[in-house]
């Protein structure tokens, strides 16, 4: 498997995993009331989940669906950052949000000469 088709397929079953987490796991719950955004819980899950999807969908049927899922999901995790700051979390609490900001930047950049 090519380095960015694992990737791509990391991101995909990651951001899956997490967009239900955010509908099912007490943790996710208590992760947004801590963040103080409980009202947008289930909308962030549900764009993990639509991002994950489009991954998916994009890497065997539609490459652009893909690209614009994960520059979608680049964005939600800079603003994951963005909060994390916010609240003043500490650098370890920030790095996997940043982490996952990044490699999904760089699959959408990646993603562009394919077009």
């Amino acid at each position: 498997m090519e380095p960015l088709t694992f990737l791509l397929f990391f991101l995909a079953f990651s951001f899956l995993f997490f967009g239900t987490g955010c509908f099912l796991l007490p943790r996710m719950k208590h992760e947004f009331e801590r963040y103080r955004l409980p009202h947008l819980r289930k909308t962030v899950g549900g764009l993990q989940l639509l991002g994950g999807a489009g991954l998916i969908f994009g890497f065997f049927l539609s490459p652009p669906i893909g690209l614009l899922a994960s520059a979608c999901l680049s964005i939600l995790m800079l603003l994951g950052v963005v909060i994390r700051i916010k609240i003043k979390d500490p650098l370890l609490a920030i790095l996997p949000a940043l982490t996952y900001a990044i490699l999904s930047a760089y699959l959408a950049v990646s993603l562009l000469p394919g077009l």
